[in-house]
């Protein structure tokens, strides 16, 4: 049974429009270089991201920190879950020359769910964004957290930081949650992002597709996000990590995809990536671009 994802399993199911086109550049190579030669860990190469080329071209690299153990096991996820080592201080400051050593302008860092922590990890999340600022003055930050049980004094500590944009997913409908997600709540997720959007901070939620959800749950999923204040909100085609993983319910079409990113979009979000092989990350500087010329228009 593979332990990650294999292009295998269900290959015999895939429609045409999910096969990867790679996207190799003279600046991925320079990036992929660093990476294999200085023993970088990006969650791009580790979680297979199928985006990986077309990013590292533009500069954009998603980093995990506090190790790779999870606390909670997701039906969806193929990280390994268990009992953690302790977080490593010295991270936030290896993760900091990783990316200026990359030569990074737009960074995105996630992590595994740390539960067994008093603070679920918060103060190593403000410690890796005041790490990256202090090295990468020009690189811009993304943040994919936790929810930290939606606690304020978490999140504010988070938020404190002030990374560019902070995102949390929201993974699936209401009503595919409790057999999806492990321990996380629909609610819990939107209070962790409206709490978020009350103190300033630009957020960002993502939706697997093809779990068995309807499209008015995909309708109404994105309503209760836009009315948390979520910014920017991604939609790509779920696929199994293994075949101990949750089954995939059906492969959502590129016209379907385009149509809910309209309809996001019509909602009044800033930026909807929206496709079958869009990840949280997928042209995040795009995102980020977008809020920018929101707030300009805004004043002006």
């Amino acid at each position: 049974m593979p332990k990650l994802y294999d292009n295998k399993v269900d290959v015999a199911k895939k429609p045409g429009w999910l096969k990867i086109r790679l996207h190799r550049t003279t600046q991925f190579a320079e990036v992929d270089r660093i990476v294999r030669e200085h023993a970088l860990h990006t969650i791009c190469s580790s979680g297979m991201c199928p985006n990986k080329a077309e990013c590292w071209s533009r500069r954009t690299a998603t980093f995990m920190i506090l190790g790779d153990v999870c606390t909670r096991s997701c039906r969806f996820c193929a990280t390994r879950t268990g009992r953690p080592l302790p977080p490593d201080d010295a991270e936030p400051g290896q993760l900091a020359r990783s990316v200026k050593l990359m030569g990074l302008r737009h960074v995105v860092v996630t992590s595994v769910t740390r539960d067994d922590l008093p603070d679920g990890g918060a103060r190593h999340w403000a410690a890796a964004v005041e790490a990256i600022r202090r090295e990468n003055h020009d690189a811009t930050i993304e943040l994919l957290i936790p929810d930290f049980d939606a606690r304020p004094e978490l999140l504010d500590t988070v938020a404190a930081a002030k990374p560019d944009i902070i995102g949390h997913n929201i993974e699936t409908v209401e009503r595919l949650t409790p057999q999806v997600r492990s321990r996380a709540r629909y609610a819990t997720s939107l209070r962790t992002l409206e709490l978020l959007a009350r103190r300033g901070a630009a957020t960002k939620s993502g939706l697997m597709l093809g779990l068995g959800e309807s499209d008015d749950e995909v309708l109404q999923t994105l309503r209760d996000l836009r009315r948390a204040g979520v910014r920017i909100v991604t939609l790509g085609q779920y696929l199994r990590p293994t075949l101990e993983h949750y089954p995939v319910a059906e492969y959502i079409t590129p016209e379907k995809f385009e149509a809910y990113r309209q309809q996001a979009l019509a909602m009044g979000f800033d930026y909807c990536a929206s496709a079958p092989m869009v990840r949280s990350s997928y042209r995040a500087q795009e995102a980020l671009a977008a809020i920018k010329n929101e707030k300009s228009e805004t004043r002006h």
